[in-house]
């Protein structure tokens, strides 16, 4: 879990920025960090006043040692140290997965199949360390991180030997109690066979939920493992003989790593075809969060001076497949681990998806681990996902998202998930006037109709409400425009069918149809599209002041917008847009009864809905780096990014309002418009989305989130954010 950086916690070190902290011991502090060109790493540092007992620099130095030895398969990758500086400190991979400690507690006592899998990727990782005569020492559930792709262990060399209380010493021995060797306990030396010892106490841990000789003081656990037999009464039968031996008193009965490897498991399928769902999602929620905004600071106590304020940690953002289903559909960032067998080369849940924990502040109060209102995990990205990008839909009091074939309902007060909708095998594009939603079916097989039908997310139904056999409902391409009193806007196909039909120079038609009636109001052909193009008619739409007003692509890849009378589909007017890449406008219309406003690479245009002249510029001129990002308007103001900052103009002039003075590490988004509250903008950036004052412009906090796309829910007074396959809302204000 991560916790805010504190008042005296540098903001760099080592040339890393730190972000955030994840936890701290008797050693030192381990900080969520990140380089210059944006690696993500886990840095741990030393406390100063151990940094000053050589001794203690030497174990930091062999625990780089020994890190770097078991490798990136078994452990976290090293990636930089420096145990000779004033802070010594370790940068290594951040390792994408719970502690084995933290698994158990999550998912109760694992079974069989996966403590078999642990223990032969465990067995593998001791080998790689024995072959090179290194010892771990300290083997122990929290020590060992699960991933989705096999064990890591972390901590070499007694990393916490002062201070925790986990740890203690007797004589020369130093480790943890409840999973030391005999040997280890009396202060011999400890062998390859003591490494043995403990990953059998681990794995009792693992099958059963608590260790082989109980729980107590450290002078009762040291007696048991010493003197006493281990508790295997709770192992499955069939493993019990053979952790038996591996806890055997006598290091030469017990087997080697090679044996127990063997023992366990014989190596064949993926490691996460051996854990249990919860955990797999566990893992995935991490992967997640590891790219949420950082938590804020925590401000120095009262009356001590922090000196300059460090600056703000941004953060990027990566795209992440999170397990949905119960399933891992791959984690790719940085941190998965690599399933080897040997010789191969959160808080509780609080019923709406999202976590409840609270920790405490320095003054005591509670503070939320988050900053959204309720939050749902959703469905998987499908091929049809990414080609007809989801939005959050408002429906009345609801939130409508669509994922492949299915729809999800949602009550935009609390999140409160209703009965949803699933049509089978056929995709939707969906689309809401406020009120209903309505989804265009792309069925299958040749011949079939375009059907457009009203979907009902209560019931879990839909009707029916046009069918065009004229029309093939096959086209991939067939495109939903929108929907506004009463009448959908529809881009339809004729002819054969393919997975681009534009390729085939089929004709093209923009369809006005009456929702009530189910038929054809006007009919309007349209041109034909560029060879091989994957993007849909239109980039963006929208009815506005009696016009249907449309981004639409030409033959030759240049975008246009253009006006359509909505009673006959006439075009009223064509002007050309300035756009560096066409998918840039894929987006919302931002429009109002007297102007539709455009942005480009060097301004931003208001064209006049009667006939499409410029009613004003803004950008030429001014130098602004960056371009402009899509606006958006509300009560006579027009607010987007100019380059690293927001502006606000007048949408009748275009005259500047204010200019945002430029925040450090919150750049806003470029592809994103920002949303509008009553009294606040929302603004999109790679820092979460930031709370802007509308009066001046002056940013007022910036919430935590790793939405990609967003949406506002007057009604309900939220903010949704959706990406990384969740939905969050947020209070709008």
């Amino acid at each position: 879990m991560l916790s805010p950086l504190t008042h005296d916690d540098p903001a760099l070190l080592g040339g890393y920025r730190l972000v955030a902290r994840l936890g701290s011991g008797g050693m030192g502090t381990v900080y969520l960090a990140r380089s210059g060109g944006g690696r993500t790493v886990a840095l741990k540092t030393m406390h100063a006043s151990i940094a000053a007992d050589p001794v203690a620099r030497t174990r930091f130095r062999l625990e780089t040692d020994a890190a770097r030895i078991i490798g990136d398969r078994h452990g976290a990758a090293v990636f930089d140290a420096d145990p000779l500086a004033d802070t010594p400190w370790l940068a290594t991979e951040y390792v994408l997965g719970p502690p084995l400690d933290e698994a158990v507690h999550l998912c109760g006592p694992l079974p069989e199949p996966s403590v078999r899998a642990l223990g032969a990727a465990l067995a593998g990782a001791l080998a790689q360390l024995h072959s090179s005569d290194v010892v771990h020492r300290d083997l122990k559930p929290s020590n060992v991180m699960v991933t989705a792709y096999g064990p890591k262990v972390i901590d070499f060399g007694i990393a916490h030997a002062a201070g925790d209380d986990r740890l203690t010493r007797t004589g020369a021995a130093a480790g943890t109690p409840a999973f030391m060797s005999p040997e280890q306990a009396t202060g011999q030396e400890h062998t390859p066979a003591g490494d043995v010892f403990a990953l059998a106490g681990v794995l009792t841990f693992a099958a059963t939920g608590r260790g082989p000789f109980g729980t107590g003081g450290p002078a009762d656990l040291l007696y048991r493992v010493r003197y006493a037999e281990p508790d295997l009464t709770a192992l499955p039968p069939s493993l019990a003989p053979l952790i038996s031996r591996c806890l055997s008193k006598d290091p030469a009965q017990r087997p080697t790593t090679t044996g127990l490897a063997a023992a366990l498991h014989d190596g064949h399928g993926d490691f996460a075809d051996h854990l249990p769902p919860l955990l797999l999602a566990d893992i995935a929620r991490r992967a997640t969060e590891v790219w949420l905004p950082a938590p804020y600071r925590l401000p120095a106590p009262p009356g001590e001076s922090t000196g300059p304020a460090p600056r703000g940690a941004s953060v990027s953002r990566r795209r992440l497949l999170t397990a949905g289903g119960g399933s891992v559909l791959g984690v790719t960032a940085a941190g998965a681990g690599a399933w080897a067998w040997l010789g191969r080369g959160g808080g509780p849940d609080d019923g709406r998806g999202g976590t409840s924990a609270k920790t405490p502040a320095p003054t005591g109060k509670p503070v939320a681990e988050h900053d959204w209102v309720w939050q749902k995990q959703i469905g998987g990205e499908t091929e049809e996902d990414i080609f007809y990008p989801s939005l959050p839909h408002v429906i009345g009091d609801h939130v409508g998202l669509v994922s492949g074939t299915s729809v999800t309902y949602l009550d935009a007060r609390d999140g409160t998930e209703g009965k949803g909708f699933d049509q089978g095998g056929a995709t939707h594009q969906v689309v809401s006037d406020g009120s209903r939603l309505y989804a265009l079916e792309n069925t299958t097989g040749k011949g079939q109709p375009l059907v457009i039908s009203d979907v009902d997310p209560v019931k879990g139904t839909s009707t029916t409400r046009a069918t065009f056999p004229e029309y093939q409902g096959s086209h991939y391409e067939n495109q939903l425009l929108c929907v506004a009193g009463g009448v959908a806007y529809v881009a339809a196909g004729t002819g054969r069918v393919g997975w681009t039909g534009f390729s085939r120079r089929n004709p093209w038609y923009l369809v006005a149809v009456d929702l009530d009636s189910g038929g054809k109001r006007w009919t309007q052909p349209l041109p034909l599209r560029p060879k091989d193009s994957e993007r849909m008619y239109a980039l963006a739409a929208g009815v506005t002041g009696g016009l249907l007003v449309l981004l639409m692509e030409d033959g030759d890849g240049k975008v246009s917008v253009v006006a359509r009378d909505t009673r006959t589909g006439a075009r009223r007017w064509e002007q050309p847009v300035a756009v560096g890449k066409p998918d840039a406008l894929r987006t919302l219309l931002a429009a109002d009864g007297e102007h539709v406003y455009l942005h480009g690479p060097d301004e931003l245009i208001a064209r006049r809905l009667k006939d499409g002249t410029a009613a004003w510029r803004f950008g030429p001129g001014r130098g602004a780096t960056g371009g402009y990002g899509p606006a958006v308007v509300k009560d006579g103001s027009v607010y987007a990014a100019e380059g690293a900052a927001l502006v606000a103009l007048d949408a009748a002039t275009g005259k500047l309002i204010w200019q945002e003075r430029p925040v450090a590490g919150a750049r806003p988004s470029m592809t994103v418009a920002p949303v509008v509250g009553t009294k606040h903008l929302y603004a999109p950036g790679a820092s979460g989305l930031r709370v802007v004052g509308l009066a001046d412009g002056t940013t007022v906090r910036t919430l935590k989130t790793v939405g990609a796309r967003f949406a506002v829910h007057r009604k309900a007074g939220k903010v949704l954010a959706l990406g990384g396959h969740f939905l969050s809302a947020f209070p709008l204000q």
